[in-house]
C-alpha cells in the first residue's frame, strides 16, 4: 500500500509540474482541457499522498488546487 501511495504522489507531481512546464513554454494553454485535467488529477493524487503522510497543510493546499480545477472545468463548459 505504501508503494502505491508514493507512486500516486509522484504521478501527481509529474502531472502538475509537467502541465506548468508546458504552459510556460507555450506548448499548453492554461484554458485547455489537458492542462485543467492534469491539475485536477495531480491535485487529487497529491491530496491522497499528503493525507496518508499526515501533511495536513499540504493536503489543504491540494484540496484547494482541486477545487480551482473543478471551477475551471465548469467555466469551460459554460462557453
Amino acid at each position: 500500500m505504501n508503494y502505491f501511495i508514493e507512486l500516486i504522489g509522484w504521478i501527481g507531481a509529474v502531472l502538475i509540474v509537467g502541465a506548468y512546464f508546458l504552459n510556460i513554454n507555450g506548448k499548453l494553454s492554461s484554458a485547455s482541457a489537458a492542462y485543467i485535467f492534469s491539475n485536477l488529477f495531480g491535485g487529487i493524487f497529491f491530496t491522497i499522498n499528503t493525507l496518508v503522510h499526515q501533511a495536513y497543510p499540504s493536503m489543504i493546499v491540494n484540496i484547494i488546487w482541486v477545487f480551482i480545477a473543478i471551477a475551471a472545468l465548469f467555466k469551460k463548459e459554460k462557453k
